[in-house]
Parts: C-alpha cells; structure tokens; sequence
C-alpha cells in the first residue's frame, strides 16, 4: 500500500518528490527562466547605444514577427503594443515620421493608464506583477508623451490638420490628469507649447492663447512674449499667467508679421528602465505603512516572525543615464534652449511617489501567496502530502509573482525646444545631441515658419 501511494504521489521513498510532482514543481518554476520584455530587447538597446538605429529597428520588427517597419502585427495587443511604441522612436530618429506616427496611434488605442491616486493596492498588484502580463498600464507621464510625439511627427510632416487632432488628444488627456491629480502630471509642459504652435500656425488663436498658457505653468518661455503679444491682438482669452507676461513685454516690439519663425526640437537619451527591486521586509513595511491596512500589516509581521517571508520585491527605475549636452546653431550662430524637459528626472519623481503603494501592493500579494501554502497543506492533512503540495503552492505563486517590468524602453530622456523669429531667406539649421546631428537646410517665407528636429537615442 506504502508503495503505491508513493508511486501515485511521485514521492521517492525519502519522502521527496519523485518524477511526476518534481515535474509539476519545474514546470510551476518555469516562469522564472522566461526572458523578461526587457531582456527579450536587450539587443535593440544595445544597438541603440552604439548609434545603430537600424539594427535596432531589425530587432523589433523581428519580434513582432513582420517583414519590415511598413506592416503592423495582426495582433496589435499585449506585449507587442510596447513592442509598437518602441519602435515609434526609433522610426522617428530615422527620419520616418508618417510610420512613426502609425505606430504611435496603435499603441496609444491600446494602453490604458495605472492611477495610482485612485487604484486600490489590489488593483495595482494586478498590473504590476507577471500574473497578468496582458494589457499594458502606463504611467500618467508615458500617456502624456505618446500625443507629445505624434505631434511633432505631424509637424515635420507638415500636417496640420493631423497635428490638430494629436493636440486635442493630449488635452483630454490633461483633462484627465487634473481630475485625477497624478503623478507625472507636470510632463504636460512641451505637449501645451507644442499645441500652443499647432493651433497659432492653424489660425485659431484662441486656442493658441489657451495651450500656451498651459505651457506658462511649467516653464517662462522667453521667446512666448512676442508671439502673446501678436496674439493677444487677435483673440481674448486671458488669465494672470498671460497678463503677467505681457505686462512684461509691454516695452518690447511686437512680432513682424513678415518676420518668419524657426521651431526646433531634440529628443535626446532614454528614459531609465523598469527594474526589479528587492528590500526586507521590515524596511518594505516601514515603506508602505502608509498604504497597506493593519490586518494586511499584522499578518506579515507575523509572517515575517515565522520566518516566512522575508523579503518583498516591487518596480522601480533603474539610475539616470549620462547625457551629453544639446546644441543648436542657425549659419553657424548659437542658438539658446526655451526649454529641456527632464523626463528621467521626472519619472523618477512619479515613481518615488507611488514607492508606497508599490510596496504595500507588492506585500499584500506576498501573504496571499504564503496562505495560499498553508491552505494546501491543511486541506491535505499536513504530513508529507501536505508539505509537498504546499511546496507546490508556494513554489507556483511566488515564482509567478515577480515584478512586471515592462516600460516604454524608447522614451527619450529630455526633450529640449528652441524658437527663434529669422527674416526670410535661407538657412542652415545644425542639431547636436548625444552623438546625433542633424543638418538642414531651410527657406523661411515671410510670415511662415519651419519645424527641424533631431532623436538620439542613446
């Protein structure tokens, strides 16, 4: 009879698993020898490091199985929407703008957005632990830059009209943003000014005034007073920030309607990625006593004291990269920045700002998981079937529940913005970033305008 219960069990007569539950056992492992998303486009980034765009472009069009950048996955969803987004950037850096854009309205119909204002700590461990890598959540931040981008694709295509219909997006996502107070919101800035210029070039100057004074939130913008001013003679909308400024330059010329303007634009670096991270889990209890209930908190200080968890592993970002500085020159001559965007910077912030709800997500998960063991091995009696199917048990979940570290991999870094108003004529535009330059050749007509930009990813 001993025999064939240990034959039926899988046990060997030590009393450890035998072939079969060993083989349940791996199998319930298996998860932890899967590449990660990050790993799986190690290549690509590598490329992208040592200014090969194009290889890195292979790399992604290779994982989302299609032939080259024109075609799109049949299956536009899960991990291939980051897939996608990836490849938006690196598109753009090659100059793709048209595609770069396709790629871009595919993914932003397809991510949703994490609240972690809003979210319970269960909801949030949903998304951010491997048990349900499905639908990607982007931080508010990543949302905001998806429109930011197509933007630009549209202004070097020259599409206003697209370029309307981005802006418009980004403002509901804004909208969005103030309802929900989240973090990240204050990445809104290059997105308001890159609208404020789309509906200025439109000729809806109302609409202008209002993006640009969303601009003015984040950032003084120099080169916004005469363009207020010219536009404060078409339109009404006022608010302090507006007033403010042109009070300012109440001494200063207005814009030449013959003078023409000169817009550019540098996407530079990438965004650290997501990582996992690993803390005691007293330190993590300390982190997240915030957040988490104290039933939650008795039970894993009780747990902890059993021995049985002892750790707590959660998503964060990995350190900022070094950046090179970005330069700018029109026929040689310097030209100064409005702004650059710290992007890292700022995701880091976002980030640090969620680390308690991360933790108290991550913790809550963990004493589900150590439950769950022990509700096995009381169901089977505890003795050696017990133990073994709590092994299984705790082996299956905690194995799976490790931290979902999935990220927009391609976000540049910073995003600098220069303008400057030019006479007429032909001239030469010179970008610098990380490496990158870009030269151009330009002929502004009066009152018209030029958009130049430059993405290096690296």
């Amino acid at each position: 009879m001993e025999t064939g219960f240990r034959r039926i069990l899988g046990l060997s007569r030590r009393g450890l698993p035998g072939r079969p539950l060993l083989g349940v056992l791996l199998l319930a492992l298996a998860p932890l020898g899967c590449a990660s998303y990050s790993e799986g486009t190690l290549a690509a980034r590598t490329a992208l490091d040592q200014g090969k765009p194009r290889e890195a472009l292979t790399v992604y069009n290779e994982k989302l199985e299609v032939e080259s950048e024109k075609e799109l996955p049949e299956d536009v969803g899960g991990n291939n929407t980051l897939l996608i987004l990836d490849r938006s950037m690196i598109l753009q850096q090659l100059d793709q703008y048209k595609l770069s854009s396709r790629d871009l309205e595919v993914a932003d119909k397809q991510i949703e957005v994490l609240d972690f204002s809003r979210s319970t700590v269960d909801d949030i461990g949903k998304y951010l632990f491997s048990d349900s890598v499905g639908p990607y959540k982007a931080p508010f931040y990543e949302k905001l830059l998806i429109n930011t981008q197509n933007m630009l694709n549209y202004l070097e295509a020259g599409d206003l009209s697209g370029a309307r219909v981005e802006a418009r997006r980004l403002a509901v996502m804004q909208a969005f943003i103030a309802d929900h107070e989240g973090v990240g919101a204050s990445l809104t800035g290059p997105g308001s000014y890159l609208a404020g210029f789309i509906f200025e070039k439109s000729g809806q100057s109302q609409e202008a005034l209002r993006y640009y004074d969303e601009a003015l939130q984040h950032g003084s913008f120099e080169s916004l007073a005469p363009v207020l001013r010219r536009l404060a003679g078409q339109a009404s909308y006022r608010t302090p920030r507006i007033t403010k400024v042109l009070d300012a330059a109440a001494g200063q010329p207005a814009l030449d309607e013959n003078q023409a303007e000169l817009l550019v634009v540098i996407n530079y670096g990438r965004v650290p990625e997501k990582i996992p991270k690993r803390v005691p889990i007293g330190l993590a209890l300390t982190y997240a006593s915030a957040f988490i209930s104290p039933q939650d908190a008795a039970k894993a200080n009780e747990l902890a004291a059993q021995g049985l968890v002892t750790w707590i592993n959660y998503p964060t970002l990995a350190e900022n990269r070094p950046l090179s500085p970005v330069r700018f020159f029109v026929n040689d001559k310097p030209q100064q920045f409005d702004i650059a965007l710290e992007i890292d910077n700022e995701a880091q912030k976002a980030w640090a700002g969620a680390q308690g709800t991360l933790i108290a997500s991550a913790i809550t998960r963990m004493i589900t998981r150590v439950l769950a063991g022990q509700a096995a091995e009381k169901v089977a009696g505890g003795g050696t079937l017990g133990a073994v199917l709590s092994l299984a048990s705790q082996a299956t979940l905690i194995a799976t529940d490790i931290p979902d570290t999935r990220s927009w991999s391609t976000l540049p870094a910073r995003i600098a913005i220069g303008r400057v108003q030019l006479p007429p004529g032909k001239y030469q535009v010179e970008l610098s970033a990380s490496g990158g330059v870009r030269k151009a050749p330009i002929e502004l007509e009066p009152g018209g305008y030029s958009v130049v930009s430059l993405t290096v990813l690296r």
